[in-house]
């Protein structure tokens, strides 16, 4: 197992009350639910840095958490760590080059674990769905209480709903005032396909300045501006 420090921030309170209602929903929205992925509509909404905030929520909660990078095309995961090389990652295990022990990084934050994505590959929607993916999240099951996957943008490539067949359930995270309802329908029913529940979605990046319920009542900037700009449009997510 491969030993890293993790690159992150300390929340303000009402982002940590957030993420602790999101994981007591989780918790309580069905039984069994033990592997969830995360995923968006576009780029840039978020949904990286909501997934590994989830984790660590559930990790200071004194579960043994699994957080998965399965971004293989433009992955924001590999900024977090700042000490200890990572060598290995999810794609290097999925193409039999390495071991599911060797790929699992150890963190600094307790009972916290991360597979990053490595290298970037020709085919993630093949690796994704290959036997090798369903394994890990097979064995994955027996070793953590929580394992949350964070997928690609299903608005833009189709490697979320491969992913979600494998999963208890799915969150889809969507920036507050940039996304149509059409288009987010249009996501949500990609993902009602794959059979795989959908166990809510989350409203990022709000802006609780400005006028009307959310600035009368709470009166500040409450979202965060996450994840990182990987695409400029939809066609050509994960190209150079």
């Amino acid at each position: 197992m491969q030993e890293i420090e993790l690159r992150h921030e300390e929340l303000d309170f009402r982002s940590k009350e957030a993420f602790k209602t999101l994981r007591t929903n989780i918790e309580f929205s069905k039984d069994g639910v033990r592997v969830v992925c995360l995923t968006s509509c576009t780029p840039n909404e978020g949904k990286s840095d909501t997934s590994f905030e989830l984790a660590k929520s559930f990790a200071q909660n004194g579960k043994r958490v699994l957080l998965v990078d399965a971004d293989l095309r433009k992955s924001v995961m590999r900024e977090r760590h700042k000490k200890g090389r990572v060598r290995v990652g999810l794609v290097n295990y999925l193409v039999g080059k390495t071991s599911l022990e060797e790929a699992v990084c150890n963190t600094d934050i307790k009972n916290f674990h991360m597979i990053f994505s490595g290298p970037v590959p020709p085919n993630p929607s093949e690796l994704l769905g290959n036997e090798r993916f369903q394994e890990l999240v097979r064995r994955s099951r027996e070793l953590y209480d929580m394992v949350v996957i964070d997928t690609p943008p299903l608005g833009s490539v189709i490697d979320t709903a491969v992913v979600s067949k494998v999963c208890d359930g799915a969150i889809l995270v969507v920036e507050s005032g940039a996304i149509s309802y059409r288009f987010v329908k249009r996501v949500k029913e990609q993902l009602d396909v794959t059979g795989c529940s959908i166990l809510g979605c989350i409203l990022n990046k709000v802006n609780m300045t400005g006028k009307g319920y959310y600035g009368k009542y709470y009166g500040k900037y409450y979202g965060k501006y996450y994840g990182k700009y990987y695409g400029k449009y939809y066609g050509n997510y994960g190209e150079e």
